[in-house]
């Protein structure tokens, strides 16, 4: 008994030191690191929006809590008002 779980355990081994090292292998072709490089990019971009959006929206909180006009309204100045008159 003791002989067949030791032959079932190193077979297992075997096999899984096989799918790593054919993964490995696989990773290091020029169309595996274009795989993960392009990755890499998407990873990036999805990061930059996240903080861009997370951004407009502590600005937008912020404009509302000091009670500035929303980004993108333009403010009234003295001028302008003084063209309507």
């Amino acid at each position: 008994m003791a002989r067949s779980l030791w032959f079932v355990a190193g077979a297992g081994a075997g096999v899984y030191a096989m799918s790593r090292a054919r993964r490995a292998a696989e990773a290091l072709t020029s169309a595996g690191l274009k795989d993960r490089l392009s990755g890499i990019g998407v990873g990036v971009r999805l990061f930059r929006d996240e903080v861009a959006a997370g951004q407009a929206e502590k600005e937008a909180e912020l404009r509302e809590r000091m009670g500035l006009v929303p980004h993108g309204v333009p403010e009234l100045t003295t001028h302008d008002t003084m063209k309507d008159h």
